[in-house]
């Protein structure tokens, strides 16, 4: 049996830009399908919101369940956060109709009802879908929260970032954005954040955290992502042209990142949040009265307000099962049960 010749260098490389060419088209459709997912749920979310204003404690029984993905970040004074005060959420795909935009970019925007530990009655998130020269995913700005005196579940992680995020506003306005990266590390602020990350423990660091989430990578600006979009297209229209693209060689980028990010996982939980808790919310709500195993009929729960209002009242010191708020959870005397398995 003859082995066939290895074909020439320069005929992979021609067939791996057109698999380039391919990929691209195939994201294309991907983002479509986004769009067209986006515009057929809207209707679904609108109608949704109205109804779940009949329902106390709806997004706080729906974080309850939340996966273990996010489960692991909630710790006890976050869940009783979300327990007691969380009122509304919402996902929105802000960027969804923007040329400029992504699809991909979402925030989140978290109501809460007055509460103990910080004065914002709505915490708003956003995440940018962005693109650099070898890297693409989620960079976000840090969010100040207004935490009321000695009430900062972060232990000061939040309040750095955002000054950290703010003095890199001032020093990318100040001069270009190589340049702004590597004068970043010298930036008081930046020694601050970094400190406080490094004494803190990691297991113990809030969900509130994510208010703090940068990037996976490192952050990048609009204006770069575009630049990078924009000479992605025009070797593209190359390669359909049958033209030879000369590759340049980058200079490797050896600066950690991740030294001065609060919430290194939080892209991957956001997007379990966006993608999956947001559009099957109801599916993770039922779920917190699956007892054994199998949905049960909401109809023949008998729940109102005047009992929660009890419940809420007797249960004052305990800690928080917020299946309690509905009746289904563990009384006074008992410790707070299981949280229920969902199917897969």
């Amino acid at each position: 049996m003859a082995i066939p010749e290895p074909e020439a260098p320069e005929v992979l490389m021609a067939r791996f830009e057109e698999l380039s060419v391919l990929e691209t088209e195939f994201e294309d459709v991907e983002l479509e399908i986004i769009r067209k997912a986006e515009a057929l749920h809207a209707p679904l979310y609108k109608k949704r919101a109205e109804f779940i204003t009949k329902i106390p404690h709806f997004w706080p029984l729906v974080f309850e369940q939340a996966p273990p993905e996010i489960d692991n970040f909630i710790q006890p004074s976050d869940s009783k956060v979300l327990a007691e005060c969380l009122d509304t959420f919402e996902v929105s795909r802000f960027e969804i109709n923007d040329p400029k935009g992504s699809p991909r970019s979402f925030s989140l925007q978290f109501g809460f009802k007055e509460n103990e530990y910080f004065e914002d009655k709505v915490i708003e998130k956003k995440f940018w879908f962005r693109k650099t020269k070898d890297w693409a995913g989620l960079v976000s700005e840090p969010v100040l929260i207004h935490w009321k005196n000695d009430k900062d579940l972060t232990g000061g992680l939040t309040d750095a970032a955002y000054k950290l995020g703010e003095a890199r506003k001032q020093l990318a306005a100040d001069t270009s954005s190589d340049k702004a990266r590597q004068k970043e590390r010298k930036l008081p602020e930046y020694k601050e954040l970094a400190e406080k990350i490094e004494t803190s423990l990691e297991s113990s660091i809030s969900f509130f955290g994510i208010f703090a989430f940068v990037s996976g990578y490192r952050w990048v600006s609009a204006e770069e992502s575009e630049q990078v979009i924009t000479e992605d297209q025009a070797k593209l229209e190359k390669i359909k042209r049958g033209e030879k693209i000369e590759e340049e060689e980058d200079e490797e980028d050896t600066q950690d990142y991740q030294e001065v990010e609060v919430f290194p996982s939080g892209d991957e939980v956001v997007t379990i949040i966006a993608e999956d808790m947001w559009p099957n919310a109801i599916k993770y709500y039922k779920a917190t009265f699956d007892e054994d195993g199998d949905d049960e009929d909401l109809s023949e729960l008998e729940v109102s307000e005047g009992d929660l209002m009890d419940e809420d009242d007797s249960d004052a010191g305990d800690p928080v099962d917020i299946r309690a708020l509905v009746g289904k959870g563990r009384k006074s005397d008992q410790s707070p049960p299981a949280k229920k398995q969902r199917k897969k």
